[in-house]
Order: C-alpha cells, then structure tokens, then sequence
C-alpha cells in the first residue's frame, strides 16, 4: 500500500535496566550456548514496573517529542503479546487514561511481535479513511518475567526483553515521511507456536513456563522443516517485495533495514543471508543490547536511529517484522529532517 501524507511525529522507547548476558550466564540463568549463539550483550528487564506502566511512559514521551496531546489523538492502538500486569482488563484504556485523558477509540492489538506494524497499518488506514484529522498514538509493550516466561529458553535463540515503545503517527506532518506498508498472513504456519496441546481451561494449563520449542518440534516433525522453512520465508519475502515495489524501490537502495531483534545465529538464516542484508545497515549493535521487545522491535530500532541520529535527512528506512500465527510486516518510510527533540537529546548526552 502506497501512503501519502502520513507522518511519523515521534517516537520513544522505554527501557527501565539491562542484565548482561554474561552476569545471567554466570548466575546459571543463560545457557552458555544460548549467549554463543546470539551474540547478544545484555537484555533489557524490568525489576518491578508493569507492561501497560512501561506503555504509559514510553507515550507521554513519544507525545511531548511530538507536541501532541489528547485533543490531537483520533485513536490510540496498544500492541502486545503478553500479561499486562491485570486479569481481563483493558490495558488501552488504561494507558489512554494515563496519557490523553481523551474520548477516542482506545484497542488493543494482539498479533504477536508482528503487533507494531499491524498497528501501523491499522492506524494509516484509519486516519486515510477520514475517521480522523490529525494524529494516532501507537504503544507496544511487554515484560516477560517468570512464572510464565524464562526470557532465556522459552523461544532459545531469542532472548526476551522488557520493554516498550510509542510512535505518534500523523497527518500533520512529522520528521519522517511513511511511504508504504505491506502486511501478509499464512496460518497454515499458526501449529507452530501451539503444537499438538488440547485447548485448556486456564493460562498455562500445560507447562509452565512456556515452551516454544516444543510447540515447532512437534509441528516440524508432522510437517517437515523444509515445509516451515520454504513457508516462512515466503512471507517475509512478500512483504518486503511488495513493500519496497509501492515505494519505487530496492531492498539495496535502504540506508537502514530494521530487523527483529533476533540472536544473530537466527538473523544470519532468516534475514542476512537470504536477502543479502549486510549487518552493518541494520540496528544489530543496538539490539544485541535490548533483546526481542515483542510488538516494538522495529519502532525502537526506529527511535535509535533517531535519537542517534544515525539516520539523516535523505535516508530510507526500511522495517521489518514477523509475529507468531503467522504474520509478516515490512514498512518503508523516508527520513525527512533531524526533529529537535532528537538534537537536544545528543547534545545533554554528549
């Protein structure tokens, strides 16, 4: 889909403390070989504050970055994957009681870690409509902390980060131009995050933690690998094709693809070698000091660039998502101008 006229306005990320891989191996939380295989550094990990506390900062931040307040929301979509620190309850609102205090549609977005640019899309296609007239608010965040999930060998070779992230998309105008946005879904991959488990009464009625690994074994070894595989890469391969074809554009002509913030055992199969993505045009020193923020992988790779200012006046971005169901993303948009904020930031850092 080809966008005209919307605008990223801010972004943010919030990330409350690090463990370091190498303090987490020697406290026998991470297994050796799980820290060799992904290269990473340190995870972020949130010693007491919620998800839905996480999005409320993480928003009023992306929104004071982009001079937006409640009256200039439309819509507010919150991406995430899982507990948000209450039982059925609607974490939207909470964070849009936090933040805008407004009367809009408040919705929550459960499409896995695809769920930040399906909220994307979601969002684009509804201020286009003429549903609203100037901005929507976008959250994705996560803490995913013991009982129910071991950061370190729930999904092994992605090690999990507390985290969230927020992005102010607009109509008015904002420091990065979106361009286009493809999404794709293939649930005929959907077993292989369920396996062969009966359907259970209450959370976690099999084991606790969660394992996913046992979930693609069991869908691999009905299916075959090569089934997955082939499938998998398919989608991802769409979306990006499709994506970058709306833009006028080449996967080599991005000066910055942002990827899942995968071990780099799995970004070297999936992503770098199958499409020829040199490591040094993605946010892989970034993230390797993150981990895998579920929903907001790619607006806080967005953020980084941007704070940074890594990513100048001219530069295409590219981002790209995957999600559990299974759900792929890609969005390109254009870096427009350096906004304040991010300058004023590099300077107090520096």
């Amino acid at each position: 889909m080809r966008l005209e006229d919307v605008y990223i306005r801010g972004t943010s990320t919030r990330l409350p403390a690090r463990i370091p891989l190498a303090d987490a191996v020697a406290d026998g939380h991470c297994p050796p070989g799980t820290a060799a295989a992904t290269g990473m550094e340190s995870v972020a990990f949130s010693p007491d504050e919620s998800a839905a506390e996480m999005a409320a900062a993480a928003a009023r931040t992306a929104l004071a970055r982009a001079d937006t307040d409640g009256g200039d929301v439309d819509l507010l979509l919150h991406a995430d994957t899982y507990h948000q620190g209450q039982d059925l309850w609607p974490v939207a609102s909470y964070i849009q009681r936090e933040t805008l205090g407004n009367t809009c549609q408040a919705v929550e977005i459960r499409q896995m870690s695809n769920g930040g640019l399906a909220a994307l899309d979601l969002a684009s296609a509804y201020l286009t409509a003429g549903h609203g007239h100037s901005d929507a608010l976008i959250t994705t965040a996560d803490r995913f902390c013991a009982p129910g999930i071991d950061r370190w060998k729930t999904d092994p070779g992605t090690p999990y980060a507390d985290g969230a992230t927020s992005l102010v998309l607009s109509r008015r105008g904002g420091y990065a131009r979106l361009v286009s946005l493809a999404l794709h879904a293939d649930s005929d991959l959907e077993p292989l995050h369920r396996g062969d488990d009966p359907f259970t009464e209450a959370p976690f009625g099999h084991r606790i933690p969660v394992d996913f690994e046992a979930a693609k074994r069991a869908f691999v070894g009905r299916a075959g690998m090569s089934f997955a595989i082939s499938r998998a890469h398919h989608g991802q391969q769409t979306v990006i094709k499709q994506a970058l074809a709306d833009a006028g554009s080449e996967l080599a002509e991005a000066d910055w693809v942002v990827l899942p913030h995968f071990g780099r055992r799995r970004l070297t199969s999936i992503y770098y070698k199958p499409f020829g993505i040199d490591p040094a045009r993605t946010t892989w020193d970034y993230s390797r000091t993150v981990g895998h923020l579920g929903a907001g992988d790619q607006f806080a790779g967005l953020d980084h660039l941007t704070v940074s200012g890594r990513a100048q006046p001219g530069d295409r971005v590219v981002l790209v998502s995957v999600g559990a169901g299974y759900s792929w993303g890609c969005a390109v948009l254009d870096i427009l101008e350096r906004p304040d904020w991010a300058r004023e930031l590099s300077a107090s850092a520096a």
